[in-house]
């Protein structure tokens, strides 16, 4: 496995990328919650501050005013956590940037099939797996390993094919 890449070596990636960024998200929270302030406003009813996702926010409408694509699949549970139910409360702001994000169900059969990791994928050919320390997140493992490209690919593939987007996912949860 790589060196961890971090900071902005990790930024970097996503200024360099061509064509496409992919990611699937795992895990039913990132960070340590009890220090996520905005997190913990929202909880509580109030509308958090967004001046801590708008270098996010505006990097991806740069990217992707440049032609790139920025794509993510969420596996949420049923129902879903606090934490995402937080990322769907900020995913109208991803999707007026740009990025294109997806649900799937966790308890969909083809999430059997996908890897147990979060991982982004750029251009078809570089998987940068996160990686974490409990909660805290500490930075990617860099790979052009065919093999291990392709099978994020194929993972890409499959979850993309059964992930709903936002729209029809919230419409099944208003069933």
């Amino acid at each position: 496995m790589s060196d961890l890449v971090s900071g902005e070596a990790f930024d970097d990636l996503f200024r360099r990328y061509r064509h496409t960024a992919w990611r699937l998200e795992t895990r039913t929270y990132y960070g340590k919650l009890d220090e996520d302030r905005p997190f913990q406003e929202w909880l509580t009813g109030k509308e958090p501050d967004l001046e801590w996702f708008v270098p996010w926010l505006r990097m991806v409408r740069e990217e992707t005013a440049a032609g790139k694509r920025m794509e993510r699949v969420r596996l949420v549970d049923d129902p879903p956590s606090d934490y995402l139910r937080w990322e769907l409360w900020g995913t109208p702001y991803n999707l007026g940037a740009g990025e294109d994000i997806r649900y799937l169900n966790r308890s969909h059969p083809i999430v059997e099939e996908l890897p147990d990791h979060d991982f982004w994928v750029f251009d078809s050919r570089t998987v940068a797996r996160l990686a974490f320390d409990g909660d805290r997140f500490l930075g990617v493992h860099l790979s052009e390993e065919p093999s291990e490209v392709l099978a994020a690919l194929q993972a890409r593939d499959a979850a993309w094919h059964h992930a709903l987007t936002f729209t029809e996912y919230m419409a099944t949860r208003a069933l």
